[in-house]
């Protein structure tokens, strides 16, 4: 597949948060000379001119989440409801790093009632089959989108590292094929999205589990080959573990829309600058020639 080919779906959240918390550790925020905080979209830049230039992409789409009401929290009022207001000094970045994304010709993606990864989703299968996706986030829940023509790049721990998984490399790395992540995520829950799975099943007996009976139907087929103690917890836990599946699983029919057309790269260098001097970003000129 020629490197002309290639689309990067940037999970915007994901590199915001990452960028606002890598760049106030100590207490500090970068602001303007009118009192802009400036930090959060100073480091989703960082980090996204990197990617950028390993991953050399021709086309990019940046998703958003479009508030915290989703059709998941309609199926369990629950779901996220542990995760506090953002900080104080983020807010005003939110509308601010969209029209830097605008700024490079990114479109920015979101659809009320879904997240940000059910665009991704969306996208990602709609596009492989003419391009090369490379979702770049730091959530592994994308990891069930790994596909033929479809990675995923998560950012590690400092800049310019990422740990990319791919059709080859997946199931050596995870144990699991991508399309059983979601099962996982029922089995085990996810304590950050505030999904309990079934109590006291972890990662380890999850993944065994699915190794052996392959999904959460074939678990359910099998529930009389279980150890009592698993199998009691399941069965105590059974509408809990399919409702935990549903909430895990990234919706790949939102209504989303975008073309090629509007998303092509590279970008205008003197549009940029521009945005970049009213950020007064100056550092990072340097990143886009």
């Amino acid at each position: 597949m020629s490197i002309r080919n290639r689309l990067f779906l940037v999970d915007g959240m994901s590199l915001l948060f990452r960028g606002f918390y890598a760049t106030s550790s100590n207490g500090y925020y970068m602001k303007t000379k009118n009192g802009t905080p400036t930090n959060a979209i100073y480091g989703f830049l960082k980090y996204f001119l990197d990617a950028a230039a390993l991953f050399q992409p021709s086309h990019v789409i940046c998703c958003w989440d479009m508030g915290s009401q989703t059709f998941r929290t309609e199926l369990y009022d629950q779901y996220k409801a542990n995760r506090g207001e953002p900080p104080e000094e983020l807010i005003p970045q939110f509308d601010l790093i969209k029209e830097v994304t605008e700024a490079f010709g990114i479109p920015n993606i979101g659809v009320s009632g879904y997240e940000a990864d059910d665009c991704i989703g969306t996208l990602a299968r709609r596009f492989c089959h003419t391009h090369e996706v490379v979702i770049l986030t730091g959530d592994q829940d994308l990891l069930q989108l790994v596909d033929e023509k479809i990675s995923v790049a998560v950012m590690k721990k400092g800049q310019g590292n990422y740990a990319v998984y791919h059709h080859e490399n997946f199931y050596e790395e995870k144990g699991l094929l991508p399309s059983q992540i979601a099962d996982l995520k029922g089995l085990m829950g996810d304590a950050s999205d505030n999904y309990p799975g079934v109590k006291g099943i972890g990662e380890k007996t999850a993944t065994k589990l699915l190794q052996e009976f392959h999904s959460i139907d074939g678990i359910l087929e099998n529930l009389s080959n279980l150890s009592k103690g698993i199998r009691t917890k399941i069965e105590n836990n059974l509408e809990m573990l399919k409702l935990s599946r549903t909430l895990a699983t990234i919706h790949c029919e939102a209504p989303v829309t975008c073309s090629l057309e509007a998303c092509q790269w590279p970008y205008d260098k003197e549009r940029v600058k521009k945005k970049f001097e009213e950020l007064e970003f100056n550092s990072l000129m340097k990143l886009i020639g």
